[in-house]
This record gives structure tokens, C-alpha cells and sequence, in this order.
């Protein structure tokens, strides 16, 4: 790329820095009141320092090309890792390593950490760590369009498909910056919600507060070593977070027009699958933790629904160490990891839209071979599917056996267990958070070497750009002019 394109790409990443910097007003209030001295001087300087590069670049256009925006997405995620990197680094004294591998961690909304003993960090850590949840669940570029789309509204729509989760892109306004910021409106308010309740049901405000960024942005994050089993004995904390969790995993565009009362959404085959998957294996687990154990009914359903819908939508909490469940029951997990949520949505996963196709093209392939001369169609909610979407969607899922499969391959050649492997990366390229074996719900990602560390953190953001952005950058004819 020439120098022109250079510096509209260093413009662009300034003023997602100032915006990163802006959300980190939330731990930074929490500094203040904690008198966290260094987490405010590196606010200021980081803050400072994007806007002295904003300023110096004032004249250059923000009109990114396709390509330029792609590569603009990538680097936004790592520049977000780095900067949570350096505040945790800050105050927690982790290695840079780690601290991004816990900072992409949080902006992907995958949950996976390497802090051993959480309770006792400080509370600005803790602040961050949920804060950047928050931000990555909604996707920074989105909330990005909004400022952009007032210098540039052609640069608007090229980040919006570089960023978004799903088929393709929703508009429920003729202009992409009021969607975007409708977006954030009604995941603000979902959140400040799940806040309240949270707070109704006995969490401490800061606490509730952690909690509900982490649950709406389906991200995992805790204040606690326990996760959300150390409110355990409070079945309305468990139930409130399960329903919150749900909601997060479906497709905010659907709540958006629930609120002007249009419910099509909610009634569309994506929605019901998610959640009959969900009912059938909460159900399928309940059962099968409480005839196998003396607890009783209602907690084994209260625990497995809990679980599964954590898992299912990406979300990553944990309240029990259910790897001691026994095998069916783990089968049961590792089924609800695979599902993931629904397109535009802040869940993680493959995306139950992505199934309904694949299942759909299949009954086609097969009514072909027993009626060649017959005309069929594949439709989703009797709409006919394009064939390049079905083309898009056979790719993703090859890329996401593909990356899977090096990765785990990877882990394995490393001297690590089969079990390990693979959820290791799967609950790292699903935004999931814990995993099973040796990244079982009780445990962590410290163990892992730094080069490990960044191979996951890699993954994390390829999952979460949903591989397309990603390896479009290693196309020679990317880099043609």
C-alpha cells in the first residue's frame, strides 16, 4: 500500500484508539476511586498520544478502500489488545504476553484468562477486564461507524462487512451510522437492566455491574474465582444471567424491532432453533446430572440450563466444575460449545443460521439425486437463499474445521492431551471461554508457553473477524494495487 493509504489507516486506528479510551472512562473512574495512580497517568498519555497522531493527520482523507478497511479491522483488534496489555501489565504486573492474551481475550469476548486467584485483583483490573468485554461485545468498528459515518458514510458500510457477525448485512435504517448507533442504544439498555436486577438480587453494585457487561456482551469475565458459582445459594442471580445470556445470543436487530412492535425476528427459524437447542440439551443435562447425583431437581435443572447456556452462547461463565459430571455430560457441553448463537448477535460460535443452511442444502443435495429433473429452491423463513451465500457459508465452515484442526494439532504436538487440544481451541476460535481437560471450568490458560498464548490469542480474532477478514490479508492479490 502507498503512503496515502498508510496514513488514512494510522488516522483510522487514532481514532479507535480515542474511542477505546473513551470506554476506559468506566475503569478509570474506578482508579480514581481507588486511587489507582498509574492506570490514570497511562490514560492520559495513551489518550493524548492518539490525539496528537489525530490532529497531525487531520487533513488526510478517512475514505478507507475495501481493502484498506479489512486491513484496518485486523489492526483494530490488535491495538485494542495491546492497549488492555498495558493496562494490566500496569495493575497486575503480567508479562506483555499475557496481558494481551487476556486484553484480546476480553475485546473478543472469549473469557479465557490466565489470572490464577481473580478476587484479588485490583478493582480497576477487574473494571477493565469487564469494560473490555463490553466494547468488543458490540464490536468497537460498529461503534465506530457511528463517529465515521459523520466524515464518510461510503467508509461506513466497507467496515461494517469487514466486522459484522452473520450472513450479511442488516440495515433497519437507510442510513448504517443510525443502525449502528440503535445498536448500541438498545445493548446499553439491556445492559443497564441486567444491572439492576442483578443489583435487586443481591450482587454488590460493582459487582452487578462487571457481571452485566460480561453476560450482554457474552463475554465471562468474573470478579470472582468461583465465576458465578460463588453465587451459587441465589437460584434469581442464576436464572436472571441465564435469561440475560439469551438474549445476548440473539440477533439485536430483533430486539431493536421488537421495541416498534415487530416480532419477526423472534418467530424467524434461526431464533427457534436456538432456542429448541437450547431447551433440548438443558434439558438432556438436567436430567442426566440429577439422576446422576443427589442434588435436587430444581438445582440440577438450575445448574444444567445455567451451563449449557453459557456455553452455547459463547459466554464462558461457570458454576459448577461440571467436567465431573461424567462423559455423557460433557458430550452434552461440547455439543452446546459447537452450536454457538445467532447471526448479529454478541454471541460467538459457528451460528445457528449457518447450521439451518448446511442441514437445508443437504435435504437439497439429497431430493436432487431422487428427483434430478425436479426444480427445488433452499429457503430460510421463505426467503430463497443465493447461491453465493451458500458458497460463503460451505467456505466458513471448511475454515473452521481447517483452523481448528491446526491448532489443536498444534497443542497436541506440544505435549498436551487430546481433550485439552481441541476444546483449548475451540473454546479460543468460538469466543467461548473454558474448555475441557486441563481448560476445564476450574481452571486457567496460565500454563500455556508465551508463543501458545499467542497462537490462541491469534485464533481468538480470527474467530471473532470469522475468518474471511483474516485470511484475506495473505492473498497475494490483496496487496496488488
Amino acid at each position: 500500500m502507498d503512503n496515502k493509504s498508510v496514513k488514512k489507516i494510522i488516522k483510522f486506528l487514532a481514532l479507535i484508539g480515542l474511542i477505546i479510551q473513551a470506554g476506559f472512562i468506566i475503569p478509570l473512574i474506578v482508579a480514581f476511586i481507588y486511587k489507582n495512580i498509574v492506570f490514570i497517568d497511562y490514560w492520559i498519555v495513551s489518550t493524548l498520544f492518539f490525539m496528537i497522531i489525530y490532529l497531525l493527520l487531520k487533513k488526510t482523507s478517512l475514505e478507507l478502500t475495501i481493502k484498506e478497511a479489512v486491513l484496518s479491522v485486523n489492526l483494530v483488534w490488535i491495538l485494542g489488545g495491546i492497549l488492555g496489555a498495558i493496562g494490566l501489565m500496569l495493575l497486575t504486573h503480567v508479562t506483555f504476553v499475557d496481558g494481551f492474551f487476556e486484553s484480546v481475550s476480553g475485546f473478543t469476548t472469549t473469557g479465557s484468562t490466565i489470572y490464577t486467584h481473580i478476587s484479588i485483583l485490583p478493582k480497576t483490573a477487574l473494571m477493565l477486564r469487564s469494560t473490555m468485554h463490553w466494547l468488543g461485545g458490540m464490536g468497537i468498528v460498529v461503534l465506530g461507524i457511528g463517529v465515521i459515518s459523520t466524515i464518510n458514510p461510503s467508509t461506513s458500510i466497507a467496515l461494517f462487512k469487514s466486522e459484522s457477525s452473520g450472513i450479511g448485512v442488516t440495515k433497519i435504517t437507510p442510513k448504517l451510522k443510525h443502525t449502528a448507533m440503535q445498536l448500541w442504544k438498545i445493548y446499553a439498555l439491556i445492559t443497564i437492566l441486567d444491572i439492576v436486577l442483578l443489583k435487586i438480587e443481591g450482587m454488590s453494585f460493582f459487582d452487578a455491574i462487571n457481571h452485566a457487561f460480561a453476560t450482554v456482551s457474552t463475554g465471562g469475565f468474573s470478579t470472582k474465582d468461583q465465576s458465578m458459582g460463588y453465587w451459587d445459594h441465589n437460584p434469581l442471580i442464576l436464572w436472571t444471567t441465564t435469561i440475560f445470556m439469551a438474549i445476548a445470543a440473539i440477533n439485536f436487530i430483533g430486539h431493536i424491532k421488537a421495541l416498534k412492535g415487530d416480532f419477526s425476528i423472534y418467530k424467524g427459524e434461526e431464533t427457534k432453533w436456538f432456542l429448541t437447542m437450547l431447551i433440548i440439551l438443558g434439558t438432556a443435562l438436567g436430567f442426566v446430572h440429577y439422576f446422576g447425583s443427589h442434588d435436587s431437581f430444581f438445582y440440577s435443572f438450575t445448574q444444567s440450563f445455567f451451563n449449557v447456556t453459557s456455553l452455547i452462547t459463547a459466554t464462558g461463565f461457570t458454576t459448577v466444575n461440571y467436567s465431573k459430571w461424567g462423559h455423557l455430560a460433557i458430550s452434552i457441553l461440547f455439543i452446546a460449545m459447537l452450536v454457538g448463537g445467532c447471526a448479529g448477535s454478541t454471541a460467538g460460535g459457528v451460528k445457528i443460521i449457518r447450521y439451518v443452511i448446511m442441514f437445508k442444502n443437504l435435504k437439497y443435495q439429497i431430493k436432487k439425486i431422487l428427483f434430478p429433473n425436479a426444480v427445488f429452491s433452499i429457503k430460510v423463513d421463505n426467503l430463497p437463499i443465493k447461491a453465493d451465500v451458500l458458497s460463503h457459508v460451505g467456505a466458513f465452515i471448511f475454515l473452521y474445521i481447517i483452523t481448528n484442526a491446526i491448532v489443536s494439532f498444534y497443542l497436541f504436538a506440544s505435549g498436551y492431551d487430546a481433550l485439552t487440544s481441541i476444546s483449548a481451541s475451540v473454546t479460543c476460535i468460538g469466543g467461548i471461554g473454558p474448555g475441557f481437560g486441563a481448560v476445564g471450568p476450574v481452571d486457567n490458560f496460565a500454563f500455556f508457553t508465551s508463543m501458545q498464548k499467542i497462537v490462541l490469542a491469534i485464533e481468538m480474532i480470527i474467530g471473532r473477524l470469522e475468518f474471511f477478514t483474516v485470511f484475506i490479508i495473505f492473498n497475494k492479490n490483496f496487496w496488488k494495487p
